[in-house]
């Protein structure tokens, strides 16, 4: 979300402060309405190889207020941080661990089977979510099949309980745990068993990270709730970014891709 550095769009920040019952009643009027099912909004991708490494990014529906809105931070949850974050990390992780990777991010979504293409995959601000019953089944099978998912950039309470619902959905006999740091998640590239990233834009936000595993322990997902990983990466190649947060961000990352590729 662009919205960590005062001096980012003071405009912006300064309506949300005068307007405080209008952002309100917007809010309350986009929890509210119905989810729809739509087409992926047109937008451009970067040429891509398919005989290379590609990191997709799942959509999924959403109601009628953010159809108008092109992707990015100001559009569809599923799409925030789009197409910075992506990008940037394709750089890193191509320098770092020599994959031979897609320069950009790839939108897919669990209504079509072309997901079972890219099994790795970023999950946006999963407290919107509502899967169909038809993204439901060919999430189970995609996890099942192997497939791994980053889930990012949500927080609070009424988040985590809607993307429960929604994992209770897809996995009934299942739950989120607590992944702990002895998990070899965090040491299966660098070893970031110790390392802790501060939430880019609300520091009193408790990180947690949580899993859920298949038979073998495997780990089907990394959630990454109070926080938002990718949102450092979207502005890494900002002066005003710190870059120690940077490169940590980008080492939880790197993990995450390297586990899902040798688990």
């Amino acid at each position: 979300m662009k919205s960590r550095f005062s001096g980012k769009i003071p405009a912006l920040r300064s309506k949300v402060i005068t307007v405080p019952l209008y952002l309100g009643l917007s809010l309350i009027a986009i929890f509210a309405a119905p989810a729809i099912q739509d087409e992926i909004p047109p937008h451009e991708e970067l040429p891509r190889n398919e005989s290379k490494f590609t990191f997709a990014r799942f959509s999924y529906p959403v109601n009628i207020a953010w159809l108008a809105r092109p992707l990015g931070d100001f559009g569809p949850p599923w799409s925030h941080d789009w197409p910075d974050s992506e990008e940037h990390f394709m750089k890193i992780l191509s320098e770092v661990s020599k994959l031979d990777v897609n320069p950009g991010g790839h939108i897919i979504s669990f209504e079509s089977d072309e997901c079972f293409k890219y099994p790795i995959a970023y999950f946006a601000e999963v407290g919107y979510l509502n899967l169909t019953e038809r993204e439901v089944q060919n999430m189970r099978e995609y996890l099942l099949r192997g497939g791994f998912l980053i889930v990012d950039d949500f927080r609070g309470d009424r988040s985590l309980q809607n993307f429960r619902y929604q994992m209770k959905r897809v996995f009934p006999d299942r739950a989120l745990e607590e992944v702990p740091r002895t998990d070899p998640i965090w040491t299966c590239f660098y070893d970031i068993s110790q390392l802790y990233i501060e939430p880019p834009y609300n520091r009193y936000l408790l990180p947690q990270y949580l899993g859920i595993r298949d038979d073998k322990g495997r780990l089907m997902m990394i959630v990454n709730y109070n926080n938002d990983i990718s949102d450092y990466w979207q502005w890494s190649n900002d002066p005003l970014q710190p870059i120690d947060l940077t490169n940590e961000a980008y080492k939880y990352g790197v993990n995450f891709v390297m586990y899902a590729l040798s688990h």
